[in-house]
């Protein structure tokens, strides 16, 4: 199976899905000559016109209610927000028009809209341009959100996002978008509401999506070496959490570490942990380990970036903690 980046995987999606139907299009800053902050709309323009790939000007609350209204007439428009931490500024129209208007007009429009948006940290873009902030997304009812942690399942997971007749918000950690993995070159399809057991074990399950997620693999990795096997559990989708799987295996291995780059306070990671606390108490030998990132903005220093943002042996030491119990 070929190789390939996972900003190239995303690419490909947007493409298929332009093919395929009229009424996809794209709507965001720089993402035409440009081709987007990160490529991941490289050569649309060119492929396809002004008319589907739709430049706009630095107003983000502004171009995504135009986004919600072709939505409402039976566009399919896909949004990009340059940066996670640019959507705060679109926030009224996510929260009060976008998720709502399906309810609010009785059923009668439906709202098919992507949001893709690059969050994590990188390289010391500092606090304004590395958070990942989808734990405040995750309760507004009427969105669901997202978040791929290779190649193979960004592509497969926009084509359904795409598909979806509801508001999604697609989240892209900016770490992963140089990174390649296999995908096959036929068709594809990633559920939108399944998680996916990545690694096979039955000591303790790590729970965790995108980039934490390979960091994780990582993890699990080398604890093999040493006869200690983790199951790691991707996520994949957020909201909703795929409760079923999460539960199937803490049953299986009575252990877990919830590993997400968001603040620990209120995070992903609070939220499993609650649910966890309310249907399988039961069946936890150790408590709830969470990692996550302290209650600080992201340094722009990449030294002190690095002492905040969870890595590899953050999550070692939650395991060995939760282990050890």
């Amino acid at each position: 199976m070929r190789e390939i980046y996972f900003n190239k995987a995303l690419n490909e999606a947007l493409r298929e899905k332009m093919s395929e139907d009229e009424s996809v299009l794209l709507i965001g800053e720089d993402i035409g000559v440009y081709g987007g902050a990160f490529k991941v709309t490289e050569g649309l323009l060119e492929s396809f016109g002004e008319k589907r790939v739709i430049e706009t000007p630095i107003s983000e609350n502004s171009f995504m209610g135009v986004a919600t209204g072709l939505a409402m007439m039976g566009f399919k428009p896909v949004v990009e927000i340059m940066f996670m931490d640019f959507i705060a500024l679109a926030f009224d129209q996510i929260l009060n028009h976008t998720t709502k208007f399906h309810y609010m007009y009785n059923g009668q429009v439906n709202i098919p809209m992507v949001i893709r948006t690059p969050a994590g940290a990188k390289g010391g873009y500092g606090p304004s341009h590395s958070q990942s902030l989808e734990a405040l997304f995750i309760g507004i009812p009427g969105l669901k959100v997202v978040a791929p942690s290779d190649p193979y399942t960004a592509k497969g997971l926009l084509k359904s996002a795409i598909n979806d007749p509801n508001p999604v918000l697609f989240v892209e950690n900016k770490v992963l978008y140089g990174t390649k993995g296999e995908v096959p070159e036929e068709s594809y399809l990633i559920p939108l509401n399944q998680a996916m057991i990545r690694r096979e074990g039955t000591d303790l399950t790590i729970i965790s999506y995108s980039r934490m997620l390979q960091l994780s693999l990582k993890v699990a990795s080398f604890l093999e070496k040493q006869g200690v096997t983790l199951e790691v559990l991707d996520l994949i989708s957020l909201s909703p959490l795929d409760e079923e799987a999460i539960i199937a295996s803490i049953k299986k291995t009575k252990r877990v570490v919830v590993v997400d780059e968001g603040c620990k306070t209120g995070g992903i990671g609070a939220e499993i942990s609650a649910l966890l606390a309310e249907e399988a108490i039961e069946y936890l030998d150790a408590p709830i380990i969470r990692v996550g990132l302290p209650n600080v903005p992201i340094p722009a220093s990449i030294f002190l970036e690095r002492h905040v943002i969870p890595d590899e042996q953050k999550i070692l030491d939650a395991v060995d903690q939760c282990l050890n119990w």
